[in-house]
């Protein structure tokens, strides 16, 4: 097996991973990227990203993560494809496998592998996502492209309650679809949905086609009990039933959540293991924005080189 060291090691791309490899390649680090199976990460998936700071008119997500590949780029960051398939964190120096057929060795290994939104896997949903006609799993990134407009989201979470309360400041009326006939939700954000009066909760109801040919104009819903079918007009589809992120590589090296968030050493981004940072969706369940990633994946090549200097004292 071809085998290759390296001192400062990134596994995946994305905000977290572009922003570590500016600032490791600034540090002189001579950072090696291996993209992973998604290059750019989630914001590839996304039309128009409004709320990035530095882009006053807006750009569409392929093109933001481009920019910042090529800042990356232009900084001597050795950006490759290829996807680490194991890891071995059990000495000072850190092992992965790329590809299931190259070992790279590195000192520091940031880790910034994200997360993917959960999806129902309509066909008509997967339509809409690859066309960025209506159908989005944040509403925080996109609800604005709705304003005074009708939306669905699917959910009954803290998280499907907190999103469809941010919606209905927003938008004209809010749907939630909730597949049983209570709430997972807390009782809080269960008293905050009901208290809202654009929300409407159909429960016992769940999607079975998002209608429309270019854009979302509607979604056709079946009531799972009586198995009535309605069709719901709205421009807007929003699927938020969670998130998985990608670390069952780590599984076993890394302390993780009982979801699988790597979690890190509070107010930094070590983890259990030293010369092992973790940024962006692999530990943030909460916020789970662009800009947030990239704030952890520079500190993230902060700590690295923190940690590496401290190797040479």
């Amino acid at each position: 097996m071809e085998t290759e060291h390296v001192k400062c090691l990134i596994i995946g791309s994305g905000p977290a991973g572009y922003t570590a490899a500016i600032y490791a390649a600034r540090a002189d680090l001579h950072p090696v990227m291996y993209e992973g199976m998604q290059p750019g990460g989630q914001l590839t998936e996304t039309t128009d990203v409004d709320n990035f700071p530095g882009y006053p008119e807006g750009i569409n997500g392929p093109q933001m993560m481009i920019d910042l590949r090529n800042q990356a780029e232009r900084f001597d960051t050795d950006v490759r494809s290829g996807w680490v398939t194991e890891v071995d964190f059990t000495g000072p120096i850190h092992k992965v496998i790329v590809d299931g057929k190259k070992e790279v060795t590195a000192d520091a290994v940031i880790i910034s592998t994200g997360a993917s939104a959960k999806w129902l896997g309509l066909e008509s949903e997967k339509k809409f996502r690859e066309n960025g006609g209506g159908v989005s799993a944040c509403a925080v990134c996109d609800g604005f492209f709705y304003r005074n407009q009708d939306v669905v989201i699917v959910g009954a979470g803290d998280s499907a309650a907190e999103e469809a309360t941010y919606l209905a400041k927003l938008c004209k009326t809010v749907t939630m679809l909730v597949r049983k006939d209570v709430f997972r939700a807390s009782k809080a954000m269960q008293h905050r949905v009901t208290n809202t009066k654009n929300i409407k909760v159909l429960y016992n109801h769940e999607a079975t086609e998002i209608l429309g040919d270019e854009t979302v104009d509607g979604v056709r819903v079946i009531n799972n009990q009586t198995q009535e079918e309605t069709v719901l007009p709205a421009t807007g589809f929003f699927v938020a039933i969670g998130h998985k992120p990608n670390t069952d590589i780590f599984k076993g090296w890394l302390d993780m959540d009982e979801v699988g968030y790597v979690q890190n050493v509070p107010d930094s981004t070590k983890t259990n293991i030293k010369g092992v940072f973790v940024s962006g969706d692999a530990a943030d369940k909460e916020y789970r924005q662009a800009v947030t990633a990239a704030g952890t994946g520079c500190m993230a090549a902060l700590d690295a080189e923190r940690y590496l200097a401290s190797l040479e004292d």
